[in-house]
């Protein structure tokens, strides 16, 4: 059974969602009447612990997260999100460096599909990846929050 929860955060509302096993999505909410398949609201220790770090997170206090992840798609694009989670804290990297990480240094195209794919935003960070000139580039949530996620972090650094 998949349970679901919202969370009004700094950056908009976002709708996690976990099985059983681990957090499965955290998305922005576009549009509240739209569910996940299978799943009802309901707020589960695992879904309390992810609200708590996620606040803990925008109050500049966490930079790990410690959720359980049931991450659902290819082997490539798991290996893609794993090498997501290992960008520091603060830091940026380009689409080549994350394909070149994943071990498909000539796959910068797949790789960005791979990181619009990210079901589980913020924790597996694919705001942290940018065009190779430095410039940012699409994200789920829109380039405004990406910003004020890179922001946040810059300044929670210092």
């Amino acid at each position: 059974m998949n349970y679901f929860t919202d969370y009004a955060s700094p950056v908009g509302m976002l709708r996690i969602v976990e099985n059983g096993r681990g957090i499965t999505a955290i998305k922005y909410v576009r549009n509240e009447h739209v569910l996940p398949a299978g799943a009802c609201k309901k707020e589960t220790p695992l879904l309390k612990q992810a609200v708590t770090e996620l606040k803990e997170y925008f109050a500049g206090r966490r930079r790990h997260f410690d959720l359980p992840l049931d991450e659902q798609g290819t082997d490539f694009q798991k290996r893609v999100w794993a090498t997501l989670r290992e960008i520091p804290y603060g830091q940026t990297r380009s689409y080549k460096q994350i394909a070149e990480a994943a071990g498909s240094p000539h796959g910068y195209r797949a790789t960005g599909m791979a990181n619009n794919r990210n079901p589980i935003s913020i924790v597996t960070p694919c705001h942290r990846v940018i065009g190779a000139d430095g410039t940012l580039t699409g994200y789920g949530g829109g380039l405004d929050i990406k910003k004020k996620l890179l922001e946040l972090e810059a300044s929670a650094v210092v």
